[in-house]
């Protein structure tokens, strides 16, 4: 009873703003001119750095790519080339950044099949013929920047590359254990068995191409394409 009394008495009016609403201005706030100067700068070293090891990869393959001769050729302390990368698989894996980053903005937006606008299936299959020749291309140096075993499946770029294929997965078959299978088919993938099928093996790559295929028809339930 109280409550519906309280609630049915004239309330007063509402005060007045002095000053009419508008849109709020949001407070910008940025880096100060000597944090942005430090950090071009931390850009520049790091773009140097890894110059300098693509340079020896070039020259002397991945195994002539340590921290000591990155530090040399790049001509800067060691403790530097440690401090911006971590250990020699963070330098190797930075190297192969770039490469991530294409390959990753060619299936979320690049032109299908393996970019959007395909149906799914065809995606999937589009997915794994792209990063096997990726793959072949960069083989040396995807096997030694791979990270240990207890770090490898939560590298980001594996992770990113794990999330497509469970999301294209899920699009096809919602009721399947999209999670597991998508390991399953990332297993196919993986730049070791790369290796060992194409320089220990001698198998083409056309026969690695048809069996990923292949493994999606049988995987999917779906028809191969003729």
């Amino acid at each position: 009873m109280l409550y519906a009394v309280f609630m049915s008495s004239v309330l007063p009016p509402l005060p007045q703003p002095q000053e009419p609403f508008d849109t709020p201005e949001l407070l910008e706030v940025g880096p100060a001119p000597e944090e942005q100067c430090l950090r071009a700068d931390a850009a520049r070293n790091r773009a140097r750095l890894l110059e300098a090891a693509a340079r020896l990869i070039a020259e002397h393959g991945v195994a002539g790519v340590t921290m000591e001769a990155v530090a040399t050729a790049a001509e800067v302390g060691k403790g530097t080339v440690f401090r911006r990368f971590g250990d020699r698989t963070g330098l190797l894996m930075a190297l192969l950044d770039h490469s991530s980053r294409q390959l990753q903005a060619d299936f979320l937006g690049g032109p299908p099949p393996l970019g959007p606008g395909a149906p799914p299936v065809e995606r999937l299959r589009a997915f794994g013929v792209a990063v096997l020749y990726r793959s072949a291309d960069q083989l040396d140096l995807q096997l030694a920047a791979q990270p240990e075993a207890t770090r490898r499946y939560a590298n980001p770029p594996v992770q990113a590359l794990r999330t497509h294929v469970t999301m294209l997965l899920r699009r096809i078959d919602p009721e399947a254990d999209c999670d597991l299978l998508a390991q399953t088919l990332l297993a196919y993938l993986d730049p070791a068995l790369v290796h060992h099928l194409t320089r220990q093996c001698g198998m083409p790559m056309e026969r690695l191409e048809a069996g990923w295929i292949d493994l999606v028809a049988r995987i999917t339930r779906t028809e191969p394409p003729r």
